[in-house]
């Protein structure tokens, strides 16, 4: 079951608090990849731990998911990874600019549907977002976005290809295998039914 939270609501218009980096991340001048709407943070666990020359940021807007992955991370010790509570899209070009390191990855991954035509405005990758990812993306990093629910993920997809910016890294719509080494906990769900996933890589040119 999705558990949603409104993110227009009242308590989630303030930007999100980032720490100070330098006691976060053992080396800040690593590759950082960029996890919007983490949930419990299992994806990032996973790729923390099998790559430790990367640093890894995840952001939930649910709170107790964030203080339940911070508490695993801390108890691996792992030094190049974080957990974020709040809403992305609340001046998200000042979380952006407050990042450490090069950001060279962001994934977006089996987002909340809001399937209501009246609460679209609600979904995390609105336009605004799209573009500060593209402003503060490295040349070359990339972008990388996939759903089981097609309406939101074809959606996210043509939103992208309108920012002048991004390519597709493939030929057709869509990806037939995901090309990062970790499944997250949604993805491993849908495939056990045998149900379709539907995946596209993005890289920022120019």
């Amino acid at each position: 079951m999705r558990q949603h939270v409104n993110p227009l609501s009242a308590r989630y218009q303030r930007p999100i608090q980032t720490p100070n980096w330098a006691e976060v991340f053992q080396d800040m001048s690593a590759p950082l990849h960029l996890d919007i709407g983490c949930a419990r943070g299992q994806f990032l666990l996973k790729m923390a731990s099998a790559h430790p020359h990367q640093n890894f940021i995840g952001v939930e807007i649910r709170e107790p998911l964030v203080i339940a992955a911070t508490a695993e991370q801390q108890q691996l010790q792992l030094r190049n990874l974080a957990y974020l509570f709040g809403n992305i899209n609340f001046e998200s070009e000042q979380f952006f600019a407050a990042l450490p390191g090069s950001l060279e990855m962001v994934t977006i991954q089996f987002p909340d549907p809001w399937f209501k035509h009246k609460h679209h405005k609600r979904r995390v990758a609105q336009p605004e977002l799209l573009q500060g990812i593209a402003k503060f993306l490295k040349p070359e990093g990339r972008l990388f976005i996939q759903s089981d629910i097609f309406e939101v993920v074809d959606e996210l997809r043509r939103l992208i290809l309108k920012i002048p910016a991004f390519v597709a890294t493939h030929e057709g719509e869509w990806l037939d295998e995901n090309p990062l080494p970790v499944a997250t906990e949604r993805e491993e769900y849908v495939q056990a039914q045998n149900l379709p996933v539907y995946r596209a890589l993005f890289q920022k040119v120019g």
